[in-house]
């Protein structure tokens, strides 16, 4: 495996997280997109916000935050997204900047970390699995909203 240097988000790598994010969900990234992980990386002195590089190139990250209070949860961490160049996928590349973001966290004092993965991505749960992730007592809720409700509630 050659030479992976982990290191903090920096707004200058919004374009290659937009490209390896688009790569892996087969859609092109939009503004809206880079301008979150642009401000993600402003912010990445108070979160960990990683991204592995080879050679220069940037091969894969991971977004996460603090979530400093929520539904009678302690000061924890989400990781919000994460993602590794098609290229590079199954070369521990995750897996590094994960541990990498338990560490850090952990320096902070921040003891629990979460996620959110979509129920049939048999993949990415086994990823988390094997980095010792496990059901919540959360439940993700989901309600889909339409203009007419919208309005309805304004009145």
């Amino acid at each position: 495996m050659e030479d992976i240097q982990i290191r903090m988000l920096k707004v200058a790598d919004t374009d290659d997280i937009a490209a390896i994010y688009s790569s892996i969900v087969r859609k092109p990234s939009d503004d809206e997109f880079k301008t979150l992980i642009a401000k993600h990386a402003e912010r990445s002195k108070k979160d960990v916000c990683l991204v592995a590089e080879i050679k220069g190139r940037v091969v894969g990250f991971v977004i996460s935050y603090i979530l400093t209070f929520g539904f009678g949860i302690e000061k924890s961490a989400w990781i919000a997204t994460l993602g590794v160049d098609i290229e590079y996928m199954g070369q521990g590349i995750g897996a590094r900047l994960v541990k990498t973001t338990f560490k850090r966290y952990q320096e902070m004092g921040i003891n629990r970390i979460y996620t959110s993965v979509i129920w049939d991505s048999t993949d990415m749960l086994s990823f988390f699995k094997s980095l010792g992730f496990g059901r919540s007592k959360f439940i993700n809720l989901k309600k889909d909203i339409n203009t007419s409700e919208t309005d309805e509630a304004e009145e």
